[in-house]
């Protein structure tokens, strides 16, 4: 009998998966420990390894399906001796092992609290009512990084260096013509409305559960708020000094061996911060308040495909050049969809950083089952009074988004005042 390949479950709350991609074709020979197939899951893109040796006998699932539900039968593995005859003998357990039309089911959440594998989610919230067709029909076509173009207008568009994504077709189906293209070049005050009115972008199964998370928690988490600035400027010298003594250690025609950001320095701080208060490092269930023993940072980084939280485990022992070589790997992989399980699931505390996109002030959604996210704006310069003089200084705001459940007021306001300590005197991060 052929040996069954099934869709693993890469992930303790996996049900179900993609299969974006198969790495090995009908007839093609196998080993054990082969990477054969590339599976979307609800977090990332993952190898799937092959357990035993033989012949791909048949591809069951093409690749590209989507909602293989976990332990469904993808391939059947011909094993030594024996030949596609075999296959004849083998029938599936449905009449149909994979439906692409068919809707996504509800991850389970029920875990014990003792058992902390992966974060616990509160429970989903109501399903809601479909919403209303539009009054008019709309011609949508589904979102397709392709621009349609006929050659001339292509042509004409490449000697004028014009992009033609930034121009509108008016030919069939939103197809851009040489008319559109001089158009574009003309510059002229003509509106031209697009014949394809809106483009439908389906959701990935990352951006389903980062949706349902996000509302799971404002609905299920009681959460406040706690806003502080820091001034900076002692900060950015020392981060200066520490770039320039690293530029200095690079060999000719390589690279230094660790270029900070301020993120590095704010991650440091959060987790001595988290050291020396460990009732912020916590998580809030029914039947106790879980304080973790060792001090893990989830760090938002934002993807095409979705925000996910890629994971400083120890940061608070971890000097800042390996914070740093660590977080630009993780959020390297993070893009290209390559994270491991045990590099996103887990964590104790969050840090979400738009400053670099010049937001000065937000609040951030907890990531549940965590009690705190610390959100980081931008740095700015603002004048104060000391001694009866004005003194330009930089000054960050931080604001602290706290589940009530868990972190009181009171503490969370510590938290603040022990991580402003850290920014305004970085040197206490050497001692």
């Amino acid at each position: 009998m052929p040996i069954e390949i099934t869709m693993p479950a890469l992930s303790p709350t996996m049900t179900e998966g993609n299969l974006a991609k198969w790495l090995k074709k009908e007839g093609d020979k196998v080993k054990a420990g082969q990477v054969i197939a590339e599976i979307e899951t609800d977090k990332a893109t993952m190898e799937v390894e092959a357990v035993d040796e033989g012949t791909m006998g048949k591809i069951v699932v093409a690749a590209g399906a989507q909602n293989v539900k976990v332990n469904d039968v993808i391939a059947l593995l011909l094993a030594d001796g024996e030949d596609k005859k075999s296959l004849d003998s083998w029938k599936p357990k449905k009449k149909e092992l994979i439906a692409n039309s068919q809707q996504p089911t509800a991850t389970p959440i029920a875990a014990p609290v003792a058992a902390l594998v992966a974060p616990i989610m509160a429970p989903a919230a109501p399903r809601m009512a479909p919403a209303a067709p539009l009054a008019r029909e709309s011609r949508i076509t589904n979102h397709e990084s392709r621009t349609y173009a006929s050659p001339l207008a292509r042509r004409i568009a490449g000697q004028k260096g014009i992009d033609l994504k930034r121009v509108i077709g008016t030919g069939p189906n939103g197809r851009i013509t040489k008319v559109d293209v001089e158009r574009a070049t003309g510059g002229g005050g003509t509106v031209v409305r697009n014949p394809v009115e809106a483009v439908q972008i389906p959701n990935s199964n990352i951006r389903k559960v980062i949706a349902r998370r996000l509302t799971e928690s404002k609905q299920m988490v009681p959460h406040f708020y706690l806003s502080l600035d820091c001034e900076i400027d002692a900060l950015m010298e020392v981060r200066a000094q520490l770039n320039a003594a690293a530029t200095a250690k690079t060999p000719k025609d390589g690279k230094p061996p660790y270029k900070l950001s301020v993120n590095d320095l704010v991650i440091k701080a959060v987790s001595l911060t988290l050291r020396d208060i460990p009732s912020c490092n916590v998580s809030w269930y029914e039947d106790a308040i879980i304080q973790y023993n060792n001090v893990d940072i989830s760090v938002a980084v934002a993807t095409d495909f979705g925000l996910i939280t890629p994971i400083v485990r120890n940061a608070d022992q971890k000097t800042l050049p390996q914070i740093s070589n660590e977080m630009k790997e993780l959020a390297a992989k993070a893009r290209d969809n390559k994270l491991k399980p045990e590099e996103f699931q887990g964590g104790g505390f969050s840090i979400s950083n738009l400053g670099m996109y010049g937001i000065k002030n937000f609040q951030a959604i907890i990531n549940p089952p965590q009690a705190c996210i610390l959100a980081v704006g931008a740095g700015e310069q603002v004048l104060k009074l000391r001694d009866g003089e004005g003194v330009a200084v930089t000054v960050m705001n931080a604001t602290l988004s706290v589940d009530h459940r868990a972190v009181d007021g009171a503490l969370g306001a510590e938290f603040l005042q022990e991580f402003k300590k850290y920014i305004e005197q970085p040197v206490l991060m050497f001692v």
